[in-house]
């Protein structure tokens, strides 16, 4: 991972889990950057199983949330598997409104999501 990655990635019994460091995911660029690196690390495994944790995670701008789409649309093109987790309430309720929250698979904790890979 780059120096001024906005990632913090770790490998758990074949799941690539993927934490925030930012509190506020609106800016265009650094959604761009976030994009490219899980794009990156969808693209170097062979069937991405990729958690997503929005722990730190307290604002998502529109745009985050399509490139979520098109993450999940890359790792399903893999035969893959994506699964978000603690998603902060206020967020979850975009997620409701966008219906979005039919297209991935939310769990409210990361072990809740780990557990759903097995």
């Amino acid at each position: 991972m780059a120096a001024d990655s906005r990632l913090r990635v770790k490998s758990i019994e074949g799941v690539t889990q993927v934490e925030f460091i930012d509190r506020n995911i609106l800016d265009e660029a650094n959604i761009q950057a976030i994009g490219d690196e899980i794009s990156v690390l969808i693209e170097e495994a062979d069937v991405p199983n990729l958690l997503l944790s929005f722990s730190n995670v307290d604002h998502l701008s529109s745009a985050a949330l399509g490139a979520l789409i098109t993450i999940n649309n890359k790792v399903k093109a893999k035969g893959g598997a994506l699964r978000l987790a603690n998603i902060d309430p206020q967020i979850y309720e975009v997620f409701m409104i966008t219906r979005l929250n039919k297209l991935f698979e939310i769990h409210e904790t990361t072990d809740d999501a780990l557990k759903a890979f097995a």
